[in-house]
This record gives structure tokens, sequence and C-alpha cells, in this order.
């Protein structure tokens, strides 16, 4: 017999357009790009925009069509144009990097666009949208 499905589950699920479930989407977006897991030896997280990166061209390509999401996301939750701007930049400038072979391999590892685009995201939805506040865990030593 098949499994009925729970409808508990859409619930559960940050589909909304409300803020708060947007930024359960743009962070959990963020950890999958620059922080999926730890590189041993060095202790350096490390995600999918690195991984995407060893992709000549079409990596990069990926990485920074999952980096717009994160913008359109953005757009969606009325940042300033200059905001949006300097968000585009960021993305772009890990796109153009990546483009270039082991520099960009070098960029993805040490320039993280979205996380940068994050922290602005979170300042705005701080700002703007206060009960979507959360608290960050502290820094792992």
């Amino acid at each position: 017999m098949p499994a009925r499905f729970d409808p508990a589950v859409l619930d559960a699920l940050p589909l909304g357009r409300d803020p708060a479930s947007v930024r359960r989407r743009v962070e959990a977006m963020e950890r999958l790009l620059e922080r999926m897991f730890v590189v041993p030896g060095i202790n350096r997280p490390v995600g999918l925009d690195t991984i995407l990166g060893f992709v000549p061209v079409v990596g990069d390509a990926a990485g920074a069509a999952l980096g717009a999401w994160m913008v359109w996301e953005a757009r969606n939750l009325g940042l300033s144009k200059f905001k949006l701007a300097r968000m585009a930049g960021n993305v772009g400038l890990d796109a153009v990097l990546g483009l270039v072979p082991f520099v960009g391999d070098v960029a993805d590892f040490l320039f993280r666009s979205n996380t940068r685009n994050l922290r602005m995201l979170k300042r705005h939805l701080d700002k703007h949208h206060p009960a979507t506040v959360t608290i960050d865990a502290p820094a792992r030593p």
C-alpha cells in the first residue's frame, strides 16, 4: 500500500512569500553554496559554488544563476536599487573571476559573494521586518 502524503510536510517548507520564509530560503541557499561541508586539514567551509567552479564555464554559470536567485529574492523584498546593484556586482565579480582557470577556483574559495549578499539581506530584514530576526549560532572555533 503506498504511503499517504503528509500535508504537514508542505507547511514545514519555507515556500511562502512572507519575509520569514524568504529569510529561511536564502539562508539555506547560502549554506548550500558557501558552507556545505568543512575541508579537513584546513578547517575551511566549502560549498557548491566552489565545487561548481571546477567545471569550466557551465559550473560558473550555474553558480552565478544560483547567486542571481538570491538577488531576485532581495528585489522582491524591496531592497534599494543601490543594494541590489552591489549584490549583483558581487555575483558578477564572482562569475567573471570564475571564468579564469585556477584564479577563479581560488576566488571561489576566498571571495564568498553569497555570504556577502546574505549579510546585506539580513540587515535589510532586521531593519524592515523585525519579526524575522533570528539569533545566529556562534561561529565554530
